[in-house]
């Protein structure tokens, strides 16, 4: 269901494990990249949408984020809360994204993990 040659996946995995603790799970067909064994985001891709990043959005962003074009409910992950953000709608921004990453990995990971994450600055 994917390539590692596909577009945006090595940006998007640079930024996934640079992340205390992260690592990188196929499932699904797909690579979904964990805080211990939590996934935090997962790199998807539907028929019409073929390249973009499922997370988890921090609960005070959410509705915000459902105003962006980009942005959709994922099927499977949707009825969690998770959202996703499709790569092709417009110029990737990888500091945006970043910060999504952020939101993502801090719900799930464990209160160490945050801590690390919180001392590289």
């Amino acid at each position: 269901m994917y390539r590692d040659d596909d577009p945006y996946l090595a940006d998007l995995r640079e930024l996934c494990l640079a992340f205390p603790e992260s690592s990188e799970v196929e499932a699904w067909g797909r690579p979904t990249f964990r805080a211990g064994k939590k996934i935090f985001a997962v790199f998807s891709g539907l028929d019409d949408r073929p390249y973009g990043l499922i997370f988890k959005p921090e609960p005070d962003e959410r509705l915000a984020l459902l105003d962006d074009e980009r942005i959709y409910v994922p099927p499977y992950f949707g009825p969690g809360g998770w959202l996703a953000l499709d790569f092709e709608a417009a110029e990737v921004d990888w500091t945006e994204i970043g910060e999504l990453l952020d939101g993502s990995y801090r719900q799930v990971a464990l209160k160490r993990m945050v801590k690390a994450l919180d001392e590289l600055g």
